[in-house]
């Protein structure tokens, strides 16, 4: 399997739509996770990350340009007890609450599609971060239409137990650019999970996104021996 850089793969596409990456770090001590979000419409544009309780959600920077709130406000991140919930709508509360009900991560999402925004057919992407006996495994999973047809949705999960400290799994809504936007296609990609600190690990992704099209950073750091964590974001909207 082919394993590239962080920056490779970051500067590979000007719109990856939305991501999800999820590793351990090279010393094998911290869970790391990141989320953003680009945009091309200026709805999609006009937004940032805030503090939620434990996780965070999506606000308008400014109210009086929101035109549709609709796919476009939900939270992406939320923990419940020793899992992180980090996905590109507001399949993370129906994650979160059907979790809480002992559902898995793969039955929550079964109650789930596609975002309804054709012709794309956004995918949902989702991931699931679990802490145990001070390790981590984690699981991925992405929605999408059957090649771009809306009456089909195709449903996949992919689970990494063990993961190999250094390496990170990566996931995003679209393979391209375009018109109507195509679907990520395959397994997430592997990319390198370089030994730095969360602010160099911040920074290393939020410069090579595309600068007209990225919108918002999400990054976390959690210690899997104690749970803690450190959290950064970054909002172009200031």
């Amino acid at each position: 399997m082919e394993i590239k850089t962080l920056k490779e793969e970051l500067n590979s596409l000007a719109y990856h739509g939305r991501g999800v990456v999820i590793g351990k770090s090279a010393d094998g001590k911290k869970a790391i996770t990141a989320y953003f979000i680009m945009g091309r419409s200026e709805n999609s544009r006009n937004r940032v990350f805030v503090e939620d309780g434990e996780g965070i959600r999506t606000q308008a920077f400014d109210e009086s340009k929101m035109t549709d709130p609709h796919l476009i406000i939900y939270a992406p991140v939320r923990v419940l007890g020793n899992k992180t919930i980090v996905t590109n709508g507001d399949q993370t509360d129906t994650i979160y609450e059907l979790m809480d009900k002992q559902m898995t991560f793969e039955q929550s999402l079964r109650t789930r599609e596609f975002e309804d925004d054709a012709p794309n057919y956004t995918p949902r992407i989702s991931g699931i971060i679990r802490l145990e006996n001070g390790d981590m495994n984690y699981a991925m999973s992405i929605l999408k239409s059957a090649d771009g047809d809306g009456s089909s949705c195709q449903r996949y999960t992919f689970a990494y137990s063990n993961p190999l400290p250094g390496k990170a799994k990566f996931i995003h809504t679209y393979k391209c650019d375009g018109n109507p936007l195509p679907s990520f296609e395959g397994e997430p990609k592997t990319l390198e999970l370089p030994e730095m600190d969360i602010d160099s690990l911040t920074n290393l992704i939020w410069e090579n996104l595309n600068e007209d099209n990225k919108v918002s950073l999400f990054v976390r750091y959690i210690d899997l021996a104690t749970g803690k964590y450190d959290s950064r974001i970054v909002n172009k909207n200031k």
